[in-house]
C-alpha cells in the first residue's frame, strides 16, 4: 500500500509540473525583418510587442494556461480608432481636395481611401500630409469617401460628399488605442520551450530565452 501511495504521489507531482504555467520571456523566430517578444509573468500578466516594417503593435493583459494551451486576453479592452468629418469649405480657386488630420490638426500621410462618383469606378489612393487633390480633368461628381488603415484592419464608415456646398474636405483620425491589439482568449500552443501563436489564420513561433 505504501509503495502504491508513493507511485500515485509521484504521478500527481509529475502531472502538476507538466501543467505548470510557462511563465517566461519569449521571442519570435522564423519571420524575416520582424521583431516581437512576449513576456508571461508568473502573476498572470503578459506584455506583447511586435515591429514589422511600418507596423508597430502591442498589448498587455492577462494570460491563463491549462498546461497545453496559453490564452491571452487584452486588459483593459482597447478603444478603437475612429474617423470623423471635419471642416468642409468652398474655395473657387482650388481643386477638389481631401485631407486627413490628427485631432491637433497635423496632416496624416499614408491613409488609404476610396472615393466614389456619380458614375463609373471609384478612385483608390492614399493621403499625403498636405492632402490629396482630384485630377482637374476628372468630370465626374464625387459622392462619398471611405478611409482605411489596412495594417491595423481599420476601416471607416462611408462619408457622403456634397460638392454643391464645398470642394475642400477635412477628416479627422482619432487614434485612441490604435496599435493595441485586442486579444480575446487568443490561443498559443505549448511545445517544450516554445509557444505557437494561432492568429489571423497563421502560426507564429515564439522561443523561450531559456533555450
Amino acid at each position: 500500500m505504501k509503495s502504491a501511495w508513493l507511485v500515485a504521489s509521484f504521478l500527481l507531482a509529475a502531472t502538476t509540473v507538466s501543467a505548470a504555467p510557462p511563465a517566461g520571456h519569449y521571442r519570435l523566430v522564423g519571420v524575416h525583418d520582424a521583431a516581437s517578444e512576449l513576456i508571461l509573468y508568473p502573476d498572470g500578466r503578459f506584455e506583447y510587442a511586435l515591429a514589422y516594417g511600418a507596423l508597430d503593435e502591442q498589448a498587455q493583459g492577462r494570460w491563463t494556461s491549462d498546461g497545453k494551451t496559453v490564452h491571452l486576453t487584452t486588459v483593459p479592452k482597447p478603444k478603437p480608432a475612429v474617423f470623423s468629418a471635419g471642416q468642409a469649405e468652398r474655395n473657387a480657386d482650388a481643386p477638389f481636395t481631401i485631407k486627413v488630420t490628427s485631432p491637433d490638426g497635423r496632416g496624416l500621410a499614408g491613409v488609404d481611401f476610396q472615393l466614389t462618383f456619380d458614375r463609373g469606378e471609384p478612385v483608390e489612393s492614399y493621403t499625403q500630409e498636405y492632402g490629396w487633390s482630384l485630377d482637374p480633368a476628372e468630370k465626374r461628381t464625387p459622392r462619398s469617401i471611405r478611409f482605411a488603415v489596412l495594417m491595423y484592419g481599420l476601416v471607416s464608415q462611408t462619408f457622403p460628399i456634397d460638392v454643391t456646398k464645398a470642394n475642400q474636405f477635412t477628416f479627422i483620425l482619432t487614434p485612441n488605442d490604435l496599435g493595441t491589439i485586442d486579444f480575446e482568449n487568443l490561443p498559443l500552443t505549448t511545445e517544450a520551450n516554445r509557444l505557437i501563436m494561432h492568429r489571423d489564420g497563421g502560426d507564429l513561433t515564439y522561443v523561450s530565452d531559456k533555450n
